[in-house]
């Protein structure tokens, strides 16, 4: 079975962050995000990998095919000049995907399932596609896939043939299709899966399945929900079994308190309270003051009298002595604030 990883996409609320890695590549806890999707795909059985590129592909490319080797998945990549959007991306690896079903994970999410069932409910039900859904997070915006009592899917985002008694769920950002999808795409240009090509199919008569996956989702495309996402891993909120040896905390050092260091890692001030991450080559000098809620990257420095709490310290930034993070992504100069309202 092969699958596509979404790749194209602007990340234009994660700037500056994003005008250095497209947000699939970008580091999470000392990995790039790409991994922990390659190790839930291989694990759903998934023997290739296809990804589109177009913000930033030279880096996309480059961390993909490093994440791939490592993983032992063939990579196959395909290059947007113009962003075709989810349908027409997924359409523009149709020659890689169109022998058998394949599965779709959006580039931006943490979402560490087993998508083996999802992935045999779809083969026996005969739908063109299947949408992984979710209860709608609480005091979220996303858009509505409303399902019927029988698990099809009638609208989505307000679009499609609707009906009676229909319920709301959010979609996961992943799915699961059959090749029987790409007769409902346009030739060229442009378009929405999930509005669109999705639509089209279920007006044609089509069958379109939901099915409820419960297990930790985040959405990391904002540097509030990005380090929202880092505190729930940091504060065991996450269950990381379905990332194996690719966890973020696999091979690292277990302190007191929910501290991770990897054993690299140069810690000298004792005031440290967890959860906190430390990251290969990190150090940390006598007198700063480091959590709770703090990951500092690989090779990132932390000076005396720095303090830090809630915040995220990208891979090789610099923490000046005396400087105070909270509630901020560091990286390089910049300082993102990253507010946690409500948490």
């Amino acid at each position: 079975m092969k699958a596509m990883v979404l790749c194209a996409g602007l990340g234009t609320r994660l700037r500056p962050l994003t005008e250095r890695w497209p947000k699939p590549a970008m580091p999470f806890l000392g990995q790039p995000l790409l991994r922990y999707h390659l190790a839930v795909l291989k694990a759903a059985g998934v023997t290739a990998v296809g990804i589109n590129t177009h913000h930033l592909p030279d880096t996309m490319a480059e961390v993909a095919r490093a994440e791939c080797e490592r993983a032992q998945l063939p990579l196959h990549v395909v290059h947007e000049p113009v962003i075709q959007g989810t349908g027409g991306g997924i359409r523009g690896l149709r020659d890689f995907l169109s022998g058998d079903d394949f599965l779709v994970f959006n580039g931006d999410i943490l979402y560490p399932v087993d998508l083996r069932p999802v992935v045999a409910m779809h083969r026996a039900s005969g739908a063109v596609a299947t949408m992984v859904l979710q209860s709608m997070p609480e005091g979220e915006k996303y858009a509505a896939v409303e399902m019927d009592a029988a698990g099809h899917v009638r609208r989505i985002a307000g679009h499609g043939p609707g009906g009676e008694g229909l319920t709301p769920w959010h979609f996961t950002g992943v799915h699961v299709m059959s090749p029987r999808i790409f007769d409902f795409m346009t030739p060229e240009g442009p378009e929405d899966i999930n509005r669109e090509v999705y639509v089209r199919a279920m007006q044609a008569g089509q069958m379109v399945r939901g099915v409820r996956v419960d297990g930790y989702w985040s959405d990391l495309g904002t540097p509030s929900r990005y380090l929202a996402t880092v505190l729930d891993v940091l504060g065991g909120r996450v269950r990381l079994e379905w990332l194996g040896a690719d966890s973020p905390l696999a091979g690292t050092v277990r302190g007191a308190g929910q501290s991770w260091a990897h054993p690299e890692a140069r810690v000298a001030s004792r005031a440290v309270e967890g959860p906190v991450y430390f990251g290969r080559g990190a150090s940390v000098a006598e007198g700063a003051s480091v959590g709770p809620g703090v990951s500092v990257g690989a090779g990132a420095k932390v000076g005396a009298g720095a303090r830090l709490q809630r915040a995220a310290v990208f891979e090789d930034t610099e923490v000046a002595p005396g400087e105070t993070l909270t509630e901020v992504l560091a990286w390089e100069k910049h300082r993102v604030p990253a507010p946690l309202t409500g948490r």
